[in-house]
């Protein structure tokens, strides 16, 4: 039997962290009538978080490539609810659900026809995943015009999806400042700094800290990732592109007036320093074979950020006592899956279980 603690209305919860789970979770909290308290290290743009360092490609297909099935389904799951999640925001945010395309050069036909292989193999396992389509020259012309006669070849994995991070972000905390939610910048916290449950203390305590989080959560590591921002006016892509490469895969997440952020590195480390030289070269020179139109675009930003994951690479709930819920290890899958967490904790909060949850095979830890 469940004996966490579950929410009655009207509850103080105090939200550890403002990053993506922590504003979706805060909001929702606040939308059903809770007093909430949100409390972050960094200041409001999430500047220690991994949220704004991301392309936000909602892509389980493509994915489904690297990582289990259950995250998968969570993505797709996701891809559902982000229309609806976006819908409630006063403030519009760029959404696009045109596909994924997977292009590569022709000494690369043998890595993709094994990516292929892969995808079929996994809706196999998933039914409900999307047919990809094979695409020659004249068809990849079509579906995407600006790298027509630079590939012979393609996949496109229909109905994927992207947004912007940039706008999200800001978007969710205009409407959690609408709704009066307390929040608390540059005050670090930790779990011990609340004794939940007593008088003059809050309620509930729900840590969605992330890398910050290791102090009470010690398996929680970070995997390194590079990205790059920047403005090309000669380029026009209408999805997120995918380029298979011998060392590693390169996407281009296309954004609003001809921004584009570009990655692909992922390290295993927790270093948060400056991108090498090296990797950037590979980066650049492996965009510019995509489309000749980089090599004049403006680099915005070069940035680097970890992003919160367990050992498992795959993400979970942890109670910490009856009164603190911790949410982790969301990996490089934070856009894809936040959606699924939050819909997850709330039910846990709500009901103390979460049928979602085990369908997804989410667990919910005791510590």
């Amino acid at each position: 039997m469940n004996t966490m603690f579950a929410l009655t209305s009207p509850s103080h919860i105090v939200v550890l962290g403002a990053g993506l789970m922590g504003r979706l979770l805060a909001l929702s909290l606040a939308r059903q009538g809770h007093r909430v308290q949100v409390m972050d290290a960094h200041g409001p743009q999430g500047e220690g978080a991994a949220a704004p360092v991301a392309a936000a490609m909602l892509a389980p297909l493509a994915e489904s490539a690297v990582t289990e099935p259950n995250v998968v389904r969570m993505g797709q799951h996701s891809l559902e609810r982000w229309p609806q999640l976006l819908h409630s925001l006063r403030t519009p945010v760029y959404f696009q659900r045109n596909g994924t395309l997977v292009v590569w050069h022709r000494q690369d036909q043998a890595d993709a026809q094994r990516l292929a292989a892969l995808f079929h193999k996994n809706r196999q396992i998933n039914t409900t995943l999307p047919q990809p389509e094979n695409l020659n020259a004249q068809r990849l012309a079509e579906v995407e015009p600006a790298l027509q006669g630079r590939f012979q070849s393609g996949l496109l994995l229909p109905d994927e999806g992207q947004l912007d991070n940039r706008q999200l972000l800001p978007a969710l905390l205009k409407e959690l400042e609408a709704l009066g939610v307390e929040l608390h910048w540059h005050s670090p916290k930790e779990l011990s700094d609340f004794a939940p449950g007593q008088s003059g203390q809050p309620d509930l305590v729900l840590d969605c800290r992330g890398l910050g989080a290791r102090t009470a959560w010690t398996q929680v590591r970070g995997v390194r990732g590079e990205v790059i921002r920047v403005h090309a006016p000669e380029v026009t892509l209408q999805r997120p592109t995918r380029l298979i490469h011998p060392r590693y895969s390169l996407y281009i997440a296309p954004k609003e007036n001809h921004l584009f952020v570009i990655g692909a590195t992922e390290i295993e480390s927790d270093d948060m320093g400056p991108a090498s030289v090296r990797s950037t070269m590979e980066l650049l020179s492996a965009l510019y074979t995509v489309h000749s139109g980089f090599a004049e675009a403006r680099i915005l930003e070069l940035n680097t950020q970890c992003r919160p994951t367990l050992p498992d690479n795959l993400p979970a709930l942890r109670w910490v006592g009856e009164r603190v819920l911790q949410v982790n290890g969301l990996y490089r899958h934070g856009y894809m899956i936040s959606p699924s967490m939050h819909d997850i904790t709330l039910q846990v909060l709500t009901d103390g279980h979460s049928p979602l949850a085990q369908a997804l095979q989410v667990p919910v830890l005791h510590s």
